[in-house]
Formats: C-alpha cells, sequence, structure tokens
C-alpha cells in the first residue's frame, strides 16, 4: 500500500519509507514559526529550561501580528520580549511591523515555504501552507520552544481524508465558497486530527490565493493539515516567490511529493461545484453554512475585508471591482486590512487603495486585529459584521452578543454598498 503526499512528507522528514495512522513520530523541521502571542510563551519556556542556543537562526520565523501595532502597554511588553529574543538569537527572519503582515500571508510571499516542507507553527492557521504541498500544522508554544532547541517535534500520524472538487464554478464562487460548503457538510469535527487532501479538476479553476483559503480552514473541521499535491500554479507561485524573497536564500526542493496511485484514505468526500452558489456562514459556527440565496434580510453594522484567510491582493482585487465607483452605506463602517506590507503596495500601485478609500473604507496596516477580537474593529453588543475572517464563534470579535457572519471577500464588498448582507451577483 502507498503513501499520500502527507505521509510520504512525514517519512521523509524522519528518514523513513512509510509511517502508518496513529503512530507517533520524531520528525525534523524546515520552519519554525511564532507570532509574538505564542512566541512569548515559547520563549519563556525555553529560557526556563536554561536554553541559550536556538537550533538554526534561518529556519525559526518569528511575526508580530496579532496586536500590532501595539495596542496597549502589555501588547508592547509581548512584543518587546520577541524583539529582544530575536536579536539576542540573530533570527534572520524576523518580521518587524512595518517589513511584514498577518503571518501565514507572509511566509509564503517571502518563499519561506516550500513544497515537501515540513512547518510547525505557534498558530492554528498554520495549515494554510498546504496550499503549497508542504505539511503544515498548528502546535502549542511548549513544542516551539522544544522546536526552538532541537529542530524537532513529536507528531502523530493522522488518518488521510480525500476530498475531490470536480464540476465548474458558478460565478462569484472561490476557495472561501468551497470550503465553507465543505464546513456545512462535515462539521466542525468532521475531519478531527485527520489530513484533507484536496484533489479533483476544479482544482485548475482556483487561483493559489483559493487553495491558501481552503488549506487555511482546514482547521475549522478539526483536521491535522489541509494539503494540495503541487501542480504548475504551484510551481509557478513558488518560483516567483523564490526568486523575489530576499530574505531566504532557499532553493526549490529537488522532489516534488505527490500521493502514491494506492495510497489509503479512511474517507473520500465528492463535491459538485457546480451547485455551489457563494456561501455565508451564519453564527456561531464556521460550519453553520447556507448559500447566500436563503440568508435573508439582516442588517450589519461592520464589514471585514482581510485577514490570513482573504487578506491577499486577489482577494483584494475581487472587492474593489465591486466597490468601484460605490459608496458604502451611510450607516456602516468598513475596514480593510491587507494581509502584508507588499499586498499593502501592490495594491496601492494598482490603485485599490484608492477605490477602498473613495468608497468610503477604512484601511489598516496589516494586522489580525479585529478577527482575534483585539483591536481595529472591535464589536459592541449586538452589533452584526460580515467578515472574510476565519471564525465566528461567540465574542471571537468583540462583545459577547455582537455576531459575525463569514463570506466571501464578493459577498463582503456586495454587503458593504447595502448595508445587509447582499450577493454579489446582484451589485455588479
Amino acid at each position: 500500500m502507498g503513501n499520500t503526499i502527507t505521509e510520504n512528507i512525514l517519512a521523509n522528514h524522519m528518514d523513513k519509507q512509510k509511517v502508518s495512522p496513529g503512530e507517533i513520530i520524531e520528525c525534523q523541521v524546515d520552519i519554525v514559526m511564532a507570532n509574538e502571542l505564542s512566541a512569548v510563551l515559547a520563549i519563556e519556556e525555553f529560557e526556563k529550561a536554561g536554553l541559550n542556543k536556538v537550533f538554526d537562526n534561518h529556519k525559526i520565523v518569528l511575526v508580530p501580528d496579532h496586536f500590532t501595532p501595539n495596542k496597549d502597554i502589555k501588547s508592547a511588553e509581548v512584543s518587546k520580549k520577541v524583539r529582544d529574543f530575536a536579536k539576542m538569537h540573530n533570527i534572520v527572519n524576523y518580521f518587524e511591523i512595518g517589513r511584514g503582515g498577518i503571518e501565514h500571508v507572509l511566509l509564503p510571499e517571502q518563499g519561506l515555504v516550500l513544497p515537501g516542507d515540513l512547518v510547525i507553527g505557534g498558530d492554528s492557521h498554520t495549515c494554510t501552507y498546504g496550499a503549497l504541498g508542504a505539511f503544515a500544522t498548528g502546535v502549542g508554544s511548549t513544542d516551539i520552544a522544544a522546536a526552538f532547541a532541537t529542530g524537532k517535534v513529536w507528531l502523530k500520524v493522522p488518518e488521510q481524508m480525500k476530498c475531490i472538487f470536480y464540476g465548474k464554478l458558478n460565478k462569484w464562487v472561490g476557495g472561501k465558497d468551497l470550503i465553507l460548503y465543505l464546513l456545512g457538510k462535515i462539521g466542525v469535527d468532521g475531519a478531527r486530527y485527520k489530513t484533507i487532501e484536496f484533489t479533483g479538476e476544479t482544482l485548475k479553476e482556483l487561483t493559489i490565493a483559493d487553495r491558501f483559503t481552503i488549506a487555511n480552514m482546514s482547521i475549522e473541521a478539526g483536521a491535522k493539515n489541509g494539503i494540495f499535491v503541487p501542480d504548475e500554479i504551484t510551481l509557478e507561485y513558488v518560483n516567483q516567490r523564490v526568486a523575489a524573497g530576499p530574505l531566504t536564500r532557499r532553493t526549490l526542493n529537488q522532489v516534488i511529493y505527490t500521493s502514491d496511485p494506492d495510497a489509503h484514505y479512511s474517507e473520500t468526500i465528492e463535491v459538485d461545484v457546480s451547485q455551489i452558489e457563494p456561501q455565508v456562514s451564519m453564527p456561531h459556527l464556521p460550519s453553520n453554512t447556507v448559500p447566500i440565496s436563503q440568508v435573508g434580510d439582516i442588517k450589519i453594522d461592520q464589514v471585514v475585508i482581510g485577514s490570513c484567510t482573504n487578506g491577499r491582493l486577489e482577494d483584494l482585487r475581487i472587492a474593489a471591482k465591486i466597490l468601484q465607483d460605490k459608496k458604502i452605506h451611510p450607516e456602516i463602517r468598513v475596514i480593510v486590512i491587507p494581509g502584508s506590507q507588499q499586498v499593502y503596495l501592490d495594491a496601492l500601485t494598482e490603485g485599490l487603495i484608492e477605490v477602498f478609500i473613495r468608497s468610503g473604507c477604512v484601511v489598516s496596516t496589516p494586522t489580525c486585529g479585529p478577527c482575534v477580537g483585539g483591536h481595529m474593529g472591535v464589536l459592541a453588543s449586538g452589533e452584526k459584521c460580515v467578515a472574510t475572517t476565519n471564525r465566528n464563534f461567540i465574542g471571537r470579535m468583540g462583545h459577547a452578543t455582537s455576531e459575525i457572519y463569514l463570506t466571501s471577500p464578493a459577498i463582503a464588498a456586495a454587503s458593504a454598498i447595502t448595508g445587509k448582507i447582499s450577493s454579489p451577483v446582484d451589485r455588479h
């Protein structure tokens, strides 16, 4: 019996030919990543253990992005501790504000993650990098501390699930709609500690941004990782990023891992995308999804376009296309957050930022702020928000009585114009 792409990557990172679901393994890592919140806890454990040297100062990536720019003294102290650690250990890939962005947009953009890599991160949405054919998963801060020192991590080999997308996409349907639809189908625990391997004929219609979005939200089904087998779209993207990334000094791996024809999957799900219309995740679970035609008349107070899920240039282009020469509804506020400084600059160069500002939006520096209820868009009691983020749990973006509706950038932009949850089909 053959291996899946995930099993092949895991086996390679421990010099074995085969791994089996449920097996506890110790693997070498290619990248250890942490944001300021997970990093500060890892640093404390690292120092508590009396450790004074990291395993490789090129393979550790530190990105302050959750409460940055710092919103108060406490967050400033947290960021300072991470900054001091990076300086002490000469961490090459430390991304200060103004030079970085949201971690899961930034790492692929900088060419820091490549197909076949094994990446662990102190953030649950580290699974985003599976879009590039890497095994990427979130771990706890104590695991990050151990990896800082050893370059290794313990993992349990996940069971393997396959999701086959087939058919032709309808207009305004993209990666966010596909993953929301899948979540509605299998639930928030439908892939608990499993790999979701995405495949099928529809993949050729999906941009790399669509794939990042799908892999990003695999965790919302409880998955250990989400992953795509690399294809021409993947390789075109990573070759461009390696060429453009001045900090990495990395080269594309000669071996591109795939899934063997006789690989075993515990479950296979087939999705006819031609039957999917733009989706909305209703409060208070990402899996509580309905098609836009069934949402009804829901007035909103705020729209957030951005995050590690939908803050890439392609996402901003979609939103700007709908908002071009339009004004947002006078009774709501719209916050646009580019996923990185490079995305911000590219959007500025293309004229997208002007579109947002002229329409009445606020454009923020890259931050995770509102997604985690930190700052830059916290909700008051009873307020409703349409967001291109990834979670809509109770109190996620502010007050416990507020409500979050997860959508694509297209629905978010259309809703910004009308002041209620609206279909992009009706606005453009």
